[in-house]
């Protein structure tokens, strides 16, 4: 992955554009990213005042160690051109990423980038610099989902957009994130979730889960955090400062795992070398490790990183 792409996205906060108080609120909270909403969370009559409410957060600032990016409205809409234009052209050196959603097919990316280069050239910044976070929302979405990931270099995350998809699939519930009612046989999202994080693995991107609705209920943004964590999803979004804690919990490695991973590479490193044998496979306590091992625990041991993890317990060669 490009150092961009792996940077950590435990909790994506979802802060509407055109709330000044919200955007200052979102400043003090512990997430990995926050993005600023033109989109569902700015009502059309407000996305013009969204804007500039929006480019003066921005160069503000206060949103250190946190992933700046604007949600912008898809390109069905008559909004994006003026929202991508407006915000990059006066806030883009304070920006780190454009979110587009409903995003259908290759050539909607593709668009986003070519517009995004000729801002960055006609401002002064980096060609390439501000990375395009893709929303998966329809079922057309889905199906060229892979197009879509390879689409362009700027592609940094693939977010699974639960409400819009299941309208578009027209799915017999209005609850977001749970089983439809009557489907009692293993996990309706279970083919969509699994789709969006074989596309971007294959990529190298990240993969993110969507919102929650129910903001009261923890239990059940617990439940639904875990099914996409447990696949290896890289992150879901928060609403509300009080699903925060538990989806930073949720989306980071255990810190036993954390030790576990860190103490795996560590052994099989030495292992292989010359003082250790130079073997291919070795025991680490009861558990044989071996290259498989290595790679299973780069991906712990990276995300634990991400997080800011610290071992707690550090492995040491036998004597010889």
């Amino acid at each position: 992955m490009t150092s961009s792409s792996v940077r950590p996205r435990r909790t994506t906060l979802a802060v509407p554009g055109s709330s000044q108080k919200m955007i200052d609120k979102a400043r003090g909270l512990s997430v990995d990213a926050v993005f600023l909403d033109l989109e569902d969370a700015c009502a059309p009559t407000a996305k013009e005042d969204g804007r500039r409410t929006i480019v003066k957060s921005l160069n503000e600032g206060g949103f250190e160690g946190k992933i700046r990016t604007v949600r912008v409205n898809d390109w069905t809409t008559p909004w994006t051109y003026r929202d991508v234009v407006e915000v990059v052209g006066e806030a883009g050196a304070n920006l780190d990423c454009i979110m587009l959603p409903k995003v259908q097919e290759p050539s909607h990316v593709q668009a986003l980038d070519l517009l995004l280069t000729q801002l960055e050239k006609s401002v002064g910044l980096e060609v390439g610099r501000i990375g395009i976070e893709v929303q998966i929302e329809t079922a057309k979405g889905l199906l060229a989902i892979d197009a879509i990931a390879q689409a362009s270099p700027r592609v940094e995350t693939l977010i699974f957009g639960p409400a819009d998809f299941m309208a578009s699939i027209q799915m017999k519930s209005l609850v977001v994130g749970e089983q439809p009612l009557g489907y009692d046989v293993g996990d309706a999202y279970h083919h969509i979730l699994m789709s969006i994080l074989m596309a971007a693995r294959a990529h190298d991107k990240q993969a993110i889960d969507g919102p929650y609705l129910a903001i009261k209920d923890l239990a059940g943004l617990e439940a639904v955090a875990k099914r996409s964590a447990a696949l290896g999803f890289d992150g879901k979004w928060v609403l509300h400062p009080t699903q925060v804690e538990l989806i930073n919990e949720i989306f980071s490695p255990a810190q036993d795992d954390f030790d576990h991973a860190e103490n795996i590479l560590d052994a099989y490193a030495w292992c292989t070398s010359e003082n250790g044998g130079a073997r291919g496979a070795a025991m680490l306590g009861d558990e044989m490790i071996d290259e498989a091992s290595r790679k299973m625990a780069i991906v712990i041991s990276g995300k634990g990183r991400a997080a800011g993890m610290e071992r707690t317990s550090v492995w040491q060669p036998p004597e010889q």
